[in-house]
C-alpha cells in the first residue's frame, strides 16, 4: 500500500523531516557552488592564454547552475504563466548576458549572491506559524468511563454522549458535560483567561480541558470529543492560519516595475544606435553591461539581510521575532489589544485589601483565614497563606481543630471560624457588608461574629500602563482589552491603565470575530499569554505572547516576548518602524547609485568592472548598514 504524507502543515513527522533534508540539500548546493566559483577564480589566474583561457568555463558554468538552476526554472514556470517580469527573469537574462559577453566570475558572483540572501531569507521567515501540537497535546486522550456497571478507562474518542465520566481532583476534563455528583473548584482558565476559578456543583456545565482542582466531579457527557470546547479552539487556530494571507514579497512587487524598465532600455540601447549606423557590437556590449549593472542583487540580499539583522537586535532585547513577514506588520500597527489576565495582570492571585470589622485588627483577621484555610490548596486559600506568612502571622505549628468544608460556600472549623463567600455568612444569620464585584471576597467570622473580609485580586504588573502610555506616545489609534474576566473587574483595569476601549466575558471564538473586526480596519496586534488565546494569536495581523505563555500559545504567536513585560510591545513596534526605515535606505541608496551607472553604461564610461561595483560594493555597502540593526541598545 503506498504510504502519503501530509503536505498542508508541519504536524507529520515525515513533513518535517523532508524540511530539514531539504534545508541541508540547499547548503549542500550553496557551498558546492561558492568552491567551483573559487576554482574558476583560481583558474582564470592559472590559465590566461591560448585555448587554456576556456578551462575556467568548465567550473564557472558548474557553480552557475548550481546556484542559478532555481531562478532559471523559476524564470521559465514564470514565462510559461504569462508572468514575465520578476526578479527571477531578470536575474537570468543578465547572468545570461554577462556570460555572453565573457564576464563568467559575474555571472555566477550574481547569482551565489542571490542565493545567499535567499538562505537569509529562508532563515528569517521560517516556522512563522509553528505547529499546534502542544495545543492538540492539551487534549485529554483518556477518560474514566462508567461502563458495565464498573468504571474503567477509555479513549476519550470511545466517550458517547450521555455515558458518565469520573474525573479526580488534579486531573484535566476530558470532554463537555453537565455535573451529575460531586463538588469542586474547577481551573476554567484554558478557556476563558479568568484566574479565578469557578466552583462547579450538580447541575453546573464543565468543559473539556478545564481542570478540577479540589474534589471529584462524576459528568455526563453532552459532547463527543471531537466537537469538544478543546477541540474546537484547535480548529479555531486552523482556520485563523487559513484565514491570515501571507504578504507579498518586496522584492517581487517592486521588480513588477523595475524590470520591464531595464528591459525595455537595454533592447533600446542594442537595437536602437545600430539602425541609425552605429557599430552593433559596441551598443550590445553596452546594453549588456546595463543589464550587469541593473541586477537587483543588492536589493535582493540586503532587504531580507535587514529583516534578519532586525530579528537579531531584537532578539537582544528578550522579543522574538519568528518571520520577516511579522516586522513589516509591527511597523504599520495600527490596533493594538491585550488580553488582561498574565499579559497586563500577574495572572496570580494575592490580597489585594484587609477590611476588618469594628474591633477586629487586620493581623487578626489574616491570621484568622489563614488558620481556617490551612489545609487548603485552592488559589484563593494560597494567597491568604502567603499574605499570612509575609506579614509573620502564619501559624505553621498551629493545633489542628476539625475543618470542615462547606460546598459552594467555605469552610468551617470546629473552633468556631466561618471562612468563604457572602452566602455562608446570610445562611448563618451573621450580618456582613455587601458583596462587590472588583474582587473575589473571603469573608471571616468567629464565634458568630462578623471580623471583616479580604479581598482577593489579580495585581496588574508593573510596567502595563507604561506600556499602553508608550503606544499612544507612538501614535497607535487604539489599545484595547479583550477578556474573558467580568466587565467591572475589565473596566476597573482598564481604567487605571488607560486602555480605551473593553470587550469582556469573551469566549476564544467571541475573540477571534472581535479581533476579525479590528483587522478589517486597520493593522492589529493582539497580546496575550493562554491557551484561549491561540486561536486569536494566529488570526491577529500580528500574534505577540508572553514568554511564559502556555505552549499553545507561545506556538501559535508571531512574536514572543521573553521577558514578560508588556513594555516590550511598544519597543518592538519602534524597532520594526527602524528596521524598515534601514531597509528603505537600503534600497533608496541602491537604487540611486545604479540610475548613475546605468547613464554611465549608456554613454559608454561604465566597463564590467564598474558594473561589478555597482552590483557587488552597492551591496556590501547595504549589508553594512543592515548589521546596525544587530545591535540590541
Amino acid at each position: 500500500m503506498r504510504e502519503t504524507y501530509c503536505t498542508e502543515c508541519d504536524c507529520c513527522e515525515n513533513t518535517v523531516n523532508r524540511k530539514k533534508t531539504t534545508s541541508t540539500m540547499k547548503i549542500a548546493v550553496f557551498a558546492a557552488a561558492v568552491v567551483l566559483w573559487l576554482a574558476g577564480l583560481a583558474a582564470m589566474r592559472l590559465f590566461s592564454e591560448n585555448f587554456g583561457r576556456w578551462i575556467p568555463l568548465i567550473p564557472f558554468c558548474a557553480a552557475y547552475l548550481l546556484a542559478g538552476l532555481p531562478v532559471l526554472r523559476n524564470a521559465a514556470r514564470n514565462l510559461l504563466k504569462g508572468r514575465t517580469f520578476d526578479e527571477n527573469f531578470l536575474m537570468s537574462i543578465a547572468t545570461i548576458g554577462a556570460f555572453a559577453i565573457g564576464e563568467w566570475e559575474e555571472a555566477v558572483g550574481v547569482m551565489i549572491f542571490y542565493m545567499i540572501g535567499e538562505l537569509i531569507q529562508n532563515v528569517a521567515i521560517s516556522r512563522s506559524k509553528a505547529s499546534i501540537d502542544a495545543l492538540l497535546a492539551l487534549k485529554p486522550d483518556k477518560a474514566r468511563v462508567l461502563r458495565d456497571g464498573r468504571w474503567s478507562e477509555a479513549a476519550a474518542e470511545s466517550v458517547l454522549v450521555g455515558d458518565l465520566v469520573r474525573v479526580w481532583s488534579g486531573e484535566r476534563i476530558p470532554m463537555d458535560g453537565v455535573v451529575v455528583e460531586g463538588n469542586a473548584s474547577v481551573d476554567m482558565s484554558m478557556l476563558s483567561g479568568e484566574a479565578a476559578p469557578i466552583q462547579a456543583g450538580v447541575g453546573v456545565e464543565v468543559y473539556s480541558g478545564t481542570v478540577s482542582l479540589d474534589g471529584v466531579l462524576t459528568i455526563k457527557a453532552t459532547r463527543i470529543a471531537s466537537e469538544s470546547s478543546a477541540a474546537k479552539i484547535v480548529d479555531l487556530v486552523q482556520n485563523a492560519r487559513a484565514a491570515k494571507a501571507k504578504p507579498e514579497r518586496f522584492i517581487t512587487a517592486f521588480a513588477r516595475y523595475y524590470t520591464p524598465t531595464i528591459i525595455c532600455a537595454a533592447v533600446l540601447i542594442a537595437v536602437l544606435p545600430p539602425f541609425f549606423g552605429a557599430e552593433w557590437t559596441v551598443w550590445l556590449r553596452r546594453a549588456l553591461v546595463l543589464l550587469v549593472i541593473s541586477c537587483p542583487c543588492a536589493l535582493v540580499v540586503s532587504v531580507p539581510l535587514g529583516y534578519f539583522a532586525g530579528i537579531g537586535g531584537l532578539s537582544r532585547r528578550g522579543i522574538m521575532v519568528k518571520g520577516a513577514v511579522h516586522l513589516d506588520s509591527l511597523s504599520k500597527a495600527q490596533f493594538v489589544a491585550f488580553d488582561k489576565t498574565g499579559t497586563l495582570t500577574k495572572g496570580e492571585f494575592s490580597v489585594a485589601r484587609i477590611e476588618p470589622a469594628d474591633g477586629f485588627d487586620e493581623l487578626f483577621l489574616l491570621k484568622t483565614a489563614a488558620g481556617a484555610e490551612s489545609e487548603s490548596n485552592h488559589p484563593i486559600a494560597k494567597a491568604i497563606k502567603q499574605a499570612a506568612d509575609k506579614n509573620g502571622v502564619l501559624e505553621t505549628n498551629r493545633e489542628k481543630v476539625g475543618i470542615h468544608e462547606l460546598a459552594g460556600l467555605g469552610i468551617e472549623t470546629e473552633d468556631g471560624v466561618l471562612a468563604g463567600n457572602h452566602k455562608l455568612l446570610s445562611e448563618r444569620g451573621i450580618p456582613a457588608s455587601a458583596p462587590q464585584t472588583l474582587y473575589t471576597a473571603v469573608y471571616v467570622a468567629k464565634d458568630g461574629v462578623y471580623c471583616g473580609r479580604i479581598l482577593i485580586g489579580d495585581a496588574v504588573k508593573e510596567k502595563s500602563a507604561e506600556a499602553v502610555a508608550a503606544l499612544q506616545r507612538l501614535g497607535v489609534s487604539k489599545t484595547l482589552m479583550l477578556t474573558g474576566d467580568t466587565r467591572e473587574g475589565a473596566l476597573a483595569v482598564a481604567e487605571a491603565l488607560g486602555v480605551e476601549e473593553v470587550e469582556a466575558e469573551l469566549l476564544p471564538a467571541d475573540k477571534v470575530s472581535t479581533i476579525e473586526k479590528w483587522t478589517s480596519r486597520g493593522v492589529t496586534i493582539f497580546v496575550g499569554d493562554g491557551v484561549n488565546d491561540a486561536p486569536v494569536l494566529a488570526r491577529a495581523d500580528v500574534g505577540v505572547v508572553m514568554g511564559s505563555g502556555a505552549d499553545a500559545a507561545v506556538e501559535a504567536a508571531d512574536v514572543v516576548i521573553m521577558t514578560n513585560d508588556p513594555d516590550r510591545v511598544p519597543e518592538a513596534i519602534r524597532r520594526s518602524r527602524k528596521i524598515r526605515a534601514i531597509i528603505i535606505e537600503n534600497v533608496v541608496f541602491a537604487l540611486a547609485i545604479k540610475a548613475l551607472f546605468v547613464t554611465m553604461a549608456v554613454f559608454g564610461v561604465a566597463n564590467m568592472w564598474l558594473a561589478l561595483f555597482a552590483d557587488v560594493g552597492v551591496c556590501l555597502i547595504a549589508i553594512l548598514n543592515s548589521s546596525r540593526l544587530l545591535v540590541g541598545k
